[in-house]
C-alpha cells in the first residue's frame, strides 16, 4: 500500500510540473491568447525570406531579465530605451564586409502589453548585429 502511495504522489508531483513548465513559456499556437508582459521570440534564419512554417527560437523575457537569451539584461535595457521599438534600436558604428549572406531577423510577442510583429532582412550577420545591438546576439559570445 506503501508503494502505491508513493507511486500516486510522483505521479501527481510529475503533472504538476509538466503544468508549471507549460504555462512558463508564451505559447505559439495563434488559438491561444498573447500573455501580458515583456517577452518576445526570437529568430534568425539564413536567406531573404524567414524559413516557412519556422517555430521556436530563443525567448526573451524583461520582467525580470532571463528567457533563455544569453545577453538577456542588456537586450531588454536597449529595447526599454527605444520603448519596445526594433526599429527604433541605436545602430552600433561597425564596419561590416560587404558580403552578401542575406539573413532575416523575426520577432513575436508583447512589450508593454502590445502586440509585436517584426521581421527584417539583412544583408550579413555583421549588419543585424550592428543594426540591433544585443537583441539578436543570440549566440554566447
Amino acid at each position: 500500500m506503501t508503494h502505491t502511495s508513493v507511486m500516486t504522489v510522483g505521479a501527481g508531483l510529475s503533472a504538476a510540473a509538466l503544468l508549471l513548465l507549460a504555462g512558463a513559456t508564451p505559447s505559439a499556437h495563434a488559438d491561444t491568447p498573447p500573455q501580458p508582459g515583456n517577452w518576445l521570440m526570437l529568430g534568425v534564419s539564413q536567406g531573404e525570406t524567414p524559413a516557412a512554417g519556422a517555430v521556436g527560437g530563443t525567448l526573451l523575457r524583461c520582467d525580470p531579465p532571463g528567457g533563455g537569451h544569453p545577453h538577456a539584461e542588456e537586450a531588454c535595457a536597449q529595447l526599454s530605451a527605444a520603448d519596445g521599438r526594433i526599429t527604433a534600436l541605436p545602430a552600433e558604428d561597425t564596419l561590416c564586409p560587404m558580403i552578401h549572406a542575406p539573413v532575416t531577423a523575426h520577432a513575436q510577442g508583447m512589450w508593454r502589453d502590445r502586440p509585436v510583429s517584426w521581421s527584417e532582412t539583412f544583408p550579413n550577420t555583421c549588419t543585424l548585429r550592428a543594426r540591433t545591438g544585443a537583441l539578436f546576439a543570440l549566440d554566447e559570445t
